[in-house]
C-alpha cells in the first residue's frame, strides 16, 4: 500500500510526465519514427522537466526518488507518448549509470553522471554480444592491463543509444588470458570518443526512432580508474542492475497496454457500423473488459512488487516476482496491442496509430532485459523449484 504522501507525490509526477509526453513527444512521434531518430535536444528538455535525474543523489544533480515515483513517470510517459523507441533511448542512462553510481569512484561519478542528468551527454549499457544473448557468463569481450590502462577488444550488439552515447558501461572479461565463467567478468566505463571504438547502426522491427548499435572495440584504451568495483565482480553488478531494468520495463509495459486501451475505447465510441457505435456491440465491450482486466492485475502486481523494493525487501523471492511480473506485464501489453489493432480494424494496420506502433514494439519488450524463457528459469531458481 502506498503511503498517502508518497501517493500524492506519485500523482504529481505522473501529471508532469503526462504533460511532457503530450507536449514534447506525442505531436512529433510519427515523424521521428519515419526519420528513425529524434532530436538530441529532447534530453535537455527532459532534464529541465526533472525527469532524467529521478533516483540519483542531489550531489550529482539528481533527485532522490523511490521506485514508486519512478514507476509513475514510466507509466505516464509510456501511456501518453505511445513510443518505446523514444523512451528506450531517452532513458538509457537508467541502465548505464546505476553501476557507475554504486561502484564507480567518486572522481568517475563526478565526471560521468552530472552531464548525463543535465541532458548534455548520453549514457548506455553494453553487455549483449553476437551469439551470446542472455548468457552473460559466456561473454568474450576482453580487457587486459597495459601500464595504467585497460585495453579492450571485442564486440557488443543490440546496444540502445549505442550510436550516440558519450559514456558506455561495458561488460568485459578480465584476468589472466580472460578468466572463464561469471568470476572473470568486470565492468568498465568507456568514453564514446575513445579511439578504436566503431559503431554500426542496426535496423529493427520496432523502436524505429531509438538508436541501436553494433559496437566493435579494437584496442580501445581507457584509464585503470574506469573499472567499476573490483576486478572480477562484474557479474553481480550486472545481475543487480537487471532487477531495476526489469521493474522499469514492467511499468513501461503497463503504460503501453493502457495506451492501447485508451485508443481502442476512443475508436469504439466514434466508429459506427450498421447504424451503431462499435462500443454498443457486446463482443467489442467484452474485448475492452478483457483488456482492462489484464491492466488491473498488472497494476496491482506492480504496486506490490514496488512496495517491497521501496521497503528494502529485494531478496530471492522478490527477484522471482520481478521476473514473473516482467513476463506478465509484457504479455498484458501484447494482448492489449493485439486486441486494440483488431478493434481498430484496417486503421489499426495503418502507420500512425499508437496501437500499430506498440504492436510492433511489444516483442522487444518481451526479449529485452531478459527473454520470457530466461525470466521463468531465473524465477524458478530463486523460488527453489
Amino acid at each position: 500500500m502506498i503511503a498517502a504522501g508518497l501517493s500524492q507525490d506519485a500523482a504529481a509526477l505522473y501529471d508532469t510526465a503526462q504533460r511532457f509526453a503530450q507536449r514534447e513527444i506525442a505531436p512529433f512521434i510519427n515523424a521521428w519514427d519515419e526519420a528513425e531518430t529524434f532530436p538530441r535536444a529532447l534530453y535537455a528538455k527532459a532534464a529541465q522537466a526533472g525527469l532524467l535525474g529521478l533516483g540519483y543523489p542531489e550531489s550529482l544533480g539528481g533527485t532522490r526518488a523511490p521506485y514508486a515515483l519512478r514507476n509513475a513517470v514510466s507509466i505516464a510517459l509510456s501511456r501518453h507518448s505511445g513510443s518505446g523507441g523514444v523512451l528506450a533511448s531517452l532513458f538509457s542512462h537508467n541502465i548505464g549509470l546505476p553501476p557507475v553510481l554504486r561502484h564507480g569512484s567518486t572522481q568517475l561519478q563526478q565526471q560521468v553522471i552530472p552531464p548525463v542528468l543535465r541532458g548534455d551527454q548520453i549514457a548506455a549499457l553494453a553487455i549483449t554480444e553476437p551469439g551470446g544473448g542472455s548468457d552473460v557468463a559466456s561473454l568474450r569481450t576482453t580487457a587486459r592491463m597495459e601500464g595504467n590502462e585497460w585495453v579492450i577488444n571485442g564486440e557488443k550488439v543490440f546496444i540502445t543509444s549505442g550510436m550516440r552515447a558519450d559514456w558506455i558501461t561495458v561488460a568485459v572479461r578480465t584476468g589472466e588470458a580472460g578468466a572463464k565463467g561469471a568470476g572473470g567478468i568486470s565492468m568498465i566505463v568507456v568514453p564514446g570518443n575513445a579511439a578504436g571504438l566503431h559503431r554500426t547502426e542496426l535496423k529493427k522491427m520496432g523502436w524505429w526512432c531509438s538508436d541501436t548499435a553494433h559496437l566493435r572495440f579494437d584496442h580501445v584504451r581507457v584509464p585503470a580508474g574506469n573499472l567499476l568495483g573490483e576486478e572480477g565482480g562484474g557479474f553481480r553488478i550486472i545481475m543487480t542492475n537487471f532487477n531495476g531494468e526489469r521493474l522499469a520495463m514492467s511499468a513501461m509495459a503497463l503504460g503501453f497496454a493502457q495506451a492501447c486501451c485508451d485508443e481502442a475505447l476512443d475508436w469504439a465510441r466514434q466508429r459506427k457500423t450498421f447504424g451503431a457505435a462499435l462500443v454498443e456491440r457486446q463482443v467489442i465491450r467484452h474485448k475492452l473488459v478483457d483488456m482492462q482486466m489484464r491492466v488491473a492485475s498488472t497494476q496491482a502486481w506492480l504496486d506490490a512488487v514496488t512496495a517491497r523494493a521501496d521497503g528494502g525487501d529485494e531478496g530471492p523471492d522478490w527477484v522471482a516476482h520481478v521476473c514473473m511480473l516482467k513476463n506478465h506485464a509484457t504479455q498484458t501489453m501484447q494482448y492489449c496491442a493485439d486486441q486494440a489493432v483488431q478493434i481498430l480494424g484496417a486503421m489499426g494496420f495503418m502507420r500512425g496509430t499508437r496501437s500499430e506502433r506498440i504492436y510492433r514494439e511489444v516483442k522487444v519488450m518481451m526479449i529485452g532485459g531478459g527473454a520470457e524463457e530466461i525470466m521463468k528459469e531465473l524465477a524458478a531458481r530463486q523460488l527453489g523449484l
